[in-house]
């Protein structure tokens, strides 16, 4: 249930593994999208984000079926029987139709990380300068890596939560708050 805006940032921690859902082989028959927070609370920016986010289902159906109608003949005429030309057709025609889907549909997704990629990982996304998204995955993983392994993790967060916060003129000056948020998340 994240977006693929978000799976362009963790990506971006190489020591770890991922398994993504395919937007090549798993056809969007129901969008799904995630939604920025900012954008939810403005009535205005709301009903333009939904609209061009059914735009952009309405728009990935339609390729798709014309592109499958296209491919389903083809195959067809190349002697694949029915049931298998449709599949074929279908897995064509949404390979090319996922290009207008947005980064703000949604994907689910398995990562596995090490403790050494987990504590880099928590340094730097769980900083009130990440993005929002990626920060409040970064604080749920957090919860869950404390749960199991306290010793381990028990310094784990931001890094004004073990000291100075590195960020200079660019800090969010709330190293306070953001102490006593991780220091609760440990209770």
């Amino acid at each position: 249930g994240v977006s693929r805006a978000f799976l362009a940032q963790i990506t971006r921690h190489r020591l770890a593994s991922y398994s993504v859902q395919s937007q090549r082989y798993v056809k969007e028959h129901n969008m799904e999208y995630v939604t920025p927070p900012e954008i939810a609370e403005n009535e205005e920016a709301l009903k333009i984000y939904n609209d061009a986010m059914q735009s952009a289902a309405d728009t990935y159906l339609k390729l798709s079926q014309i592109l499958e109608e296209k491919h389903y003949k083809t195959f067809l005429q190349k002697g694949l029987d029915e049931k298998s030309a449709k599949r074929s057709a279908e897995k064509q025609a949404i390979e090319d139709a996922r290009f207008v889907l947005p980064n703000a549909c949604d994907t689910k997704m398995i990562v596995t990380m090490n403790a050494r990629s987990l504590q880099n990982f928590f340094t730097h996304r769980c900083c009130n300068r990440a993005q929002w998204e990626i920060r409040e995955v970064a604080k749920q993983m957090l919860a869950l890596c404390l749960e199991v392994a306290p010793n381990i993790f028990k310094k784990a967060g931001p890094p004004c939560f073990r000291g100075a916060c590195p960020e200079g003129k660019m800090s969010c000056g709330l190293a306070k708050e953001v102490r006593e948020e991780y220091q609760n998340l440990r209770k």
